[in-house]
């Protein structure tokens, strides 16, 4: 997968790829929130979503995300965008992980109570007791956002109504699987409610319901419907003319080429040294990975859930437009990217490139030309082991 110094950008401290039982980086990180904030063996406030972590599946720590600040937005990515860095750090310091020990499959009154947050279509009043006072710790993960402090539960109940749309209701308690039932759904409610419903394990069929740890439910949801959308997009004309399209947040600079041709999609992630998972480089290190016109049939390794949540806006464009293309997305992440946020800013990043007309070109030469004036590493350094483009003869890009 590579040398011992792009481990990192593999990894990004979820798959444990040097052998150590915690991320020596993560290790390094202590951010303390910018509020005061006075914890106590108890809390009362309102929850926004769950957390289903995944070490040590299948028994894992799960509970409800609390709101200590910020409740207005505290599980709402798209309003983030545009966000000055600094606030989205210091909104996500003040979340508070409640937590209990639970296998995935348990059907404990916390994981009914789980479902029940998680279905909601707002904010859930919770009355919560610890064990300990929460510890402030910032933690986070490469796909799922980040959290400040941490408590193992005692006791967590519900203290206000719940209010369970009555679509979502009526498709849980339908005996079909979770695939169907996130299909059905996504026509009515965005991609964050439904890898938070799947997360919960209301999903699925009765007998066979378990929770998902969060992480995998992001990605499994940004795959799911962006394989839905492909077998709309393979049946469309192809686009005509060549398609520039792109965006630039929280030092992530994403640069979008759509050319005529059947369905095919590339993703680079170009990282420059001194970036979180890059601090180790000296130089910038280029990550690949490749679709062809009949999709995946693997799990895309080496950018892990930042190719999926990046792939699904390409796709909804694709489809709004009923067009097909062929696909290459830049991504290029700068030194100054020192917090990992999620991978909820690939996905809002790409949604909003494609917010704003395109510039177009009639020829892949004036098209690579603007490429290049738009990113920082040498076009050519893409072009060397680009599957899409490898046919395309190697500029002088200087």
């Amino acid at each position: 997968m590579g040398g011992s110094k792009n481990l990192c950008i593999y990894c990004k401290g979820g798959k444990n790829l040097c052998g150590l039982s915690k991320c020596p980086l993560l290790g390094r990180l202590n951010i303390q929130p910018k509020v005061e904030l006075k914890f106590k063996k108890e809390f009362f406030g309102p929850s926004t979503s769950i957390f289903v972590g995944h070490k040590g599946y299948p028994k894992v720590f799960t509970g409800a995300v609390a709101a200590l600040n910020f409740k207005d937005i505290l599980d709402k990515p798209p309003n983030w965008f545009g966000m000055d860095y600094s606030k989205i750090i210091e909104l996500r310091s003040s979340a508070l992980r409640t937590k209990q020990s639970e296998h995935i499959k348990s059907k404990s009154k916390l994981i009914e109570d789980n479902k029940l947050i998680a279905m909601s279509s707002s904010p859930v009043e919770i009355e919560s007791k610890f064990k300990k006072i929460p510890e402030f710790k910032f933690s986070f993960e490469d796909i799922s956002n980040p959290f400040g402090a941490s408590a193992i539960l005692e006791e967590m109940k519900i203290t206000s109504n719940v209010k369970i749309p009555h679509q979502v209701e009526y498709v849980l308690n339908d005996e079909i699987n979770s695939v169907e039932q996130i299909s059905i759904l996504s026509k009515s409610f965005d991609n964050y409610y439904l890898s938070n419903l799947l997360s919960s394990g209301a999903m699925g069929n009765k007998v066979h319901q378990k929770m998902v740890p969060t992480r995998w439910s992001i990605t499994a949801v940004d795959d799911i419907l962006a394989r839905q959308l492909m077998k709309n997009i393979r049946t469309f004309k192809e686009i005509e003319k060549f398609m520039v399209f792109e965006s630039k947040f929280l030092f992530n600079q994403f640069v979008i080429l759509l050319m005529p041709g059947k369905w095919e999609y590339e993703d680079f992630e170009a990282w420059e040294p001194g970036s979180f998972w890059s601090s180790e480089l000296k130089e910038s290190h280029i990550v690949e990975e490749y679709e062809p016109y009949e999709g995946r049939t693997s799990y895309a390794e080496k950018e892990g859930g930042g190719y999926y949540a990046t792939r699904l806006p390409v796709c909804e464009y694709l489809n709004s437009i009923k067009r097909q293309a062929r696909v290459v997305v830049f991504r290029e992440i700068y030194k100054e990217y020192v917090i990992p946020v999620g991978v909820w800013q690939c996905r809002e990043n790409v949604r909003n490139a494609f917010k704003h007309k395109p510039l177009i070109f009639q020829n892949i030469d004036d098209a690579l030309s603007y490429c290049h004036t738009k990113l920082r590493f040498n076009l050519n350094n893409y072009l060397k082991i680009s599957k899409i483009l490898r046919q395309k003869r190697i500029f002088d890009f200087n």
